[in-house]
C-alpha cells in the first residue's frame, strides 16, 4: 500500500505509522490489534486512511512487516523505514495509525504550514498532537531515528512551529480500551466531521 510512487509529487508525504505492536493497548484489556478494532463499522486504521485519502496527499504506510528485519524496532525505527521508502517526497507527515478521528484537513493545514518552516506540531487545547511534519530539510535526521523515542530529538534540533487547531482528532489516539470507547462515543454523538 504505497499510492505515494504513483501520486503527483505535490505536498509532503503523509507517513501512516502501521508497525507498532499495540502493547499499551493490549496491556489495558485490549484482546486484538488496536489498528482492527471495530470502529463504527470500520477498523481503526480505515478511518486513518480514508482520512489520509481525503487529504489529496500521497501516502506511504509502514507495515509490521517492513521493520521485521529490526532487533525490538520502535517508533524512531519505523519513521526511517517510511521515510527511505519516500525519496522522492517533498517532506514528511508522520502520522501514527491509531487516530480515527483525524480530519483530513489537519493533514492539508500541517502540509500547508510546512511550506515555511522545518518543523510543525499541531495542537489541540494546548496538547500537542499529530501528524508532526517535516521539511525534506529533516531527511538525514529521521533517516537515523531508532528505537521507541519516535522523532523526539529531531523536533529538538530544529525547534518547531506550532499549529493550534480545532481538531480534537489529533490528540485522541486509541492506545487504551478506555481510549478505544472514547472515540465510539465521538462518533456515536454524531458532533464529529471526521473525513
Amino acid at each position: 500500500m504505497t499510492p505515494a510512487s504513483d501520486a503527483p509529487t505535490q505536498g509532503p508525504t503523509v507517513i501512516v505509522l502501521a508497525a507498532g505492536q499495540g502493547q499499551r493497548f493490549k496491556a489495558s484489556g485490549g484482546t486484538q490489534d488496536k489498528l482492527e478494532a471495530d470502529l463504527s463499522g470500520q477498523r481503526v486504521r480505515d478511518h486513518v486512511l480514508a482520512s489520509v485519502r481525503a487529504s489529496g496527499l500521497p501516502w506511504h504506510v509502514v507495515e509490521r512487516s517492513d521493520t521485521a528485519h529490526l532487533n525490538h524496532p520502535g517508533m524512531g525505527d519505523s519513521i526511517a523505514c517510511g521515510v527511505a521508502a519516500t525519496p522522492k517526497a517533498q517532506g514528511w507527515l508522520i502520522l501514527p495509525a491509531d487516530l480515527p478521528l483525524i480530519q483530513a484537513v489537519t493533514l492539508v493545514r500541517v502540509a500547508q504550514a510546512l511550506q515555511h518552516h522545518a518543523v510543525v506540531v499541531p495542537f489541540y487545547q494546548d496538547q500537542k498532537g499529530h501528524p508532526v511534519g517535516f521539511a525534506s530539510a529533516c531527511r538525514e535526521a529521521l533517516m537515523g531515528l531508532r528505537g521507541d523515542e519516535g522523532a523526539r530529538s529531531v523536533v529538538a534540533q530544529q525547534g518547531f512551529f506550532r499549529l493550534d487547531l480545532q481538531d480534537p482528532g489529533c490528540v485522541l489516539d486509541v492506545d487504551t480500551v478506555d481510549a478505544l470507547a472514547q472515540a465510539r462515543a465521538v462518533l456515536a454523538q454524531g458532533s464529529f466531521s471526521g473525513h
